[in-house]
């Protein structure tokens, strides 16, 4: 029994054809959308890219655009089909291609589904590379002078000021490493000797962070040096007085950044694929109404269209079983007998002695 079977008048048949003429179209335009939008996230990523790690972060930007690109040359030949389905005879040299045409996008709208999905699931990846790309940036923070690393003091800065954030995880991991440049630091100081001895790896940790991580909405001037000394700084106490710099790491605030990005994108690539899967269901209507009114002859009568021919069911086991007969056709039977191609040649074990007659050896005269 077909499923979800309609009837079409020739009528309701050309003005389906028109109508998915017209949305193909605006398929072809949704196409440039996914485009647009993975070129747009491709691009983003690559604006943060001396801070990340790297990875497969490109994978969900490069499948969008890959997508894209394929929804355009896609919906622009349905939009053909869709254009000469109106006309019964031009439909006939269409209708070899409709079926594998109908199989190959609902494969592509697979592929749209699986690319909104990969936007929520991009979250996990990102953040480690993230903080891999943080930490290696924060720890040559002060390296201003070793080509390939000089740009990251500036980098660093400009990404805490812009988002409003200081440190990877938190301030506290600028306590962890030497941000500031051993040209900057006097080593005649006492101060200065004894914190590089105090350090089992002759590094200068100071309780303090760069300038960046200050907050300029604050009252008060900021304090980024000796954080965590009270006495060394008037009516301040560390553990109880909010801190006038920036208590959220990047880390965080960038991953809420990518995040409402890919979540905006992800959620119009959802859009995206209902749209294309209710034009691939119209498309599959028509095909099937204007293969059944050439079957029945009457180009000027009634046809039915349907998705499936059969029930769920009985198409599955339909399918399954031309894999498993592809299968079986790669295979050599082993059982012996006639049925065997491969054994089907009779011997003679007697050498044909008996068959064969013996001519005498003329003697020489």
């Amino acid at each position: 029994m077909a499923v979800l079977k309609v009837k079409f008048t020739k009528t309701k048949r050309d003005k389906l054809a028109q109508i998915l003429w017209i949305l193909n179209w605006f398929s072809v335009v949704s196409g440039i959308i996914l485009f647009s939008l993975g070129l747009f996230l491709k691009i983003e990523i690559k604006k943060r890219n001396e801070v990340m790690a790297k990875g497969d972060i490109n994978s969900v930007p490069n499948m969008l655009i890959s997508v894209g690109v394929i929804a355009c040359i896609i919906n622009f030949l349905g939009g053909k089909i869709c254009y000469d389905c109106s006309d019964a005879n031009k439909f006939s040299r269409w209708r070899l291609v409709m079926l594998p045409y109908i199989v190959c996008t609902f494969c592509f709208t697979f592929c749209i589904l699986v690319g909104a999905l990969m936007c929520y699931t991009m979250r996990n990846e990102l953040e480690e590379s993230l903080y891999l790309g943080l930490r290696d940036a924060i720890k040559y923070y002060k390296d201003t002078d070793i080509p390939g690393r000089c740009f990251l003091k500036k980098t660093v800065d400009m990404l805490q000021i812009g988002f409003r954030c200081c440190g990877n995880n938190g301030f506290r991991d600028w306590f962890e490493i030497q941000w500031v440049s051993a040209r900057y630091l006097n080593m005649a100081s006492k101060d200065v000797m004894d914190r590089l001895k105090s350090n089992v790896d002759g590094k200068f940790l100071v309780d303090g962070v760069p300038f960046s991580c200050c907050n300029p909405s604050s009252p008060r001037p900021c304090i980024q040096y000796q954080l965590t000394n009270n006495s060394a700084h008037y009516n301040y106490d560390f553990l109880t007085e909010e801190l006038n710099i920036w208590m959220k790491g990047c880390r965080e605030a960038l991953l809420d950044h990518y995040t409402a990005i890919m979540r905006s994108i992800g959620i119009a690539a959802l859009l995206i694929w209902l749209f294309e899967l209710s034009v691939l269901i119209g498309v599959r209507y028509l095909q099937t109404a204007m293969k059944n009114v050439l079957l029945l002859g009457d180009l000027e009568g009634e046809s039915d269209g349907w998705l499936l021919e059969n029930s769920f069911v009985e198409t599955a086991k339909y399918n399954i079983n031309i894999i498993k007969n592809l299968g079986k056709a790669n295979q050599i039977s082993t059982v012996s007998g006639m049925d065997d191609p491969n054994i089907d040649v009779h011997t003679n074990t007697n050498c044909g002695k008996n068959n064969v007659t013996t001519k005498s050896i003329p003697a020489a005269s």
